[in-house]
């Protein structure tokens, strides 16, 4: 009777103890679960396993397409003869360089690019001064990949015409003397103290003008050498031969194209022909303060009237 008052337990206290009970079994299950994985995931190599390790990292890379190139082990690195332009993937992994150089080497030859000489290859992003050293001996380029049209780059054509000029043109004696409105490039460059520049500038203001009148004209191209005046000539015959400007037919805009015309001379010359008709003679504008008697006189050999 005494035993089993021992052992009786109301019903709160029972479920306090269920809970303890079934607490307790959860926890010594946990425990031994962590025991478990514990011993099953610790892998004991032993020392003399290189060679197993190799080839489980091999299988590793190669079941991992992301990965692009699987490693090669350094026991497996040797240095042999390779042409940059065509070695595969296998043989530059096999050469020392990581898998991200070898997609780059890819990347640029997918793009055109040739390595042409072994000293193109240093160029290749990431290598180090080390590698290349190490690779310089043994890069043989040949030249089958070669673009077709450098077959053909040092050919050069024999010439069907023979020049009549030099690089640095012969220049005239101070007694010799050019014709300013008629004269060439080529022949103008002769001109002791007038290049290729000068000789254009004075062909291009000589076209806006219409022809030179006087040699001065020519100080009125910008910085234009003073002392190499004397080598030019101007003949009546070229004179007459200047083009000119009909002031009462051209408009505005065709007026002040003429380098001694501006934009306020072209618009009086407008204005005074719409106002008063044609143009007799250049005289007839002195009263307008754009064309002083200077400007007048220099214009006067390039204007007509009919």
């Amino acid at each position: 009777m005494l035993l089993k008052e021992f052992f009786y337990f109301n019903k709160s206290d029972r479920k306090v103890l269920l809970f303890l009970l079934i607490l307790g079994i959860g926890a010594a299950t946990l425990f031994l679960g962590i025991s478990e994985f514990g011993q099953t995931n610790v892998e004991v190599i032993p020392q003399d396993s290189t060679h197993l390790q190799s080839k489980s990292n091999q299988s590793f890379a190669r079941s991992n397409p992301n990965m692009g190139y699987y490693s090669v082990e350094s026991s497996q690195q040797k240095l042999f003869s390779f042409d940059p332009n065509t070695a595969d993937s296998t043989e530059l992994l096999r050469l020392g360089l990581r898998s991200w150089q070898v997609k780059n080497i890819y990347r640029y030859r997918a793009a055109g690019g040739y390595y042409r000489k072994p000293s193109d290859f240093a160029r290749l992003y990431g290598l180090t001064v080390q590698q290349y050293r190490a690779l310089e001996p043994y890069i043989q380029i040949k030249g089958d990949y070669r673009q077709a049209s450098e077959l053909f780059k040092d050919v050069q054509e024999t010439p069907t015409n023979v020049r009549d000029t030099v690089r640095f043109p012969i220049k005239i004696d101070k007694d010799q003397r050019v014709a300013l409105n008629t004269a060439d490039t080529t022949t103008l460059k002769k001109v002791p103290g007038i290049g290729s520049y000068f000789a254009r500038q004075i062909v291009n203001y000589r076209n806006k003008l219409g022809g030179y009148y006087r040699i001065q004209q020519l100080m009125e191209i910008e910085d234009f050498p003073e002392e190499s005046l004397t080598y030019f000539a101007l003949t009546p015959s070229e004179i007459e031969k200047i083009q000119h400007i009909n002031i009462n037919q051209l408009t505005l805009n065709q007026l002040k194209r003429h380098p001694y015309i501006n934009y306020y001379m072209a618009r009086a010359i407008t204005d005074y022909r719409r106002l008063k008709g044609p143009i007799q003679r250049l005289d007839d504008l002195n009263l307008l303060k754009d064309f002083t008697p200077s400007v007048i006189e220099r214009l006067k050999p390039y204007i007509v009237y009919q």
